[in-house]
């Protein structure tokens, strides 16, 4: 299957952070008190990359999932991001 043109050296993460597998739950983070008419998901991968790889990042209208491949990472994002001060508003 021929890789699309259009994706060149970007990696694409999924919309879906809804998985109802039971291990996913423990690696997915809620982030609350956001505003979305500022941050979209692209801003929200680029925060929260650095704590692990990101399997799926969807944005609502005031919050945010981050799914990662594992807890551990999950955990490490929650410690360093928590109160964020992003757009005037913290995390």
């Amino acid at each position: 299957k021929p890789s699309d043109p259009t994706m060149t050296g970007k990696t694409q993460t999924s919309n879906v952070t809804n998985k109802n597998d039971p291990k996913s739950i423990n690696s997915r983070v809620f982030i609350g008190n956001l505003n979305t008419a500022i941050v979209k998901k692209g801003d929200i991968e680029a925060i929260f990359a650095k704590y692990g790889k990101i399997v799926g990042c969807s944005v609502h209208k005031g919050y945010a999932f981050v799914q990662y491949m594992s807890e551990r990472h999950a955990r490490a994002a929650v410690a360093g991001e928590n109160a964020r001060v992003i757009a005037g508003q913290p995390l």
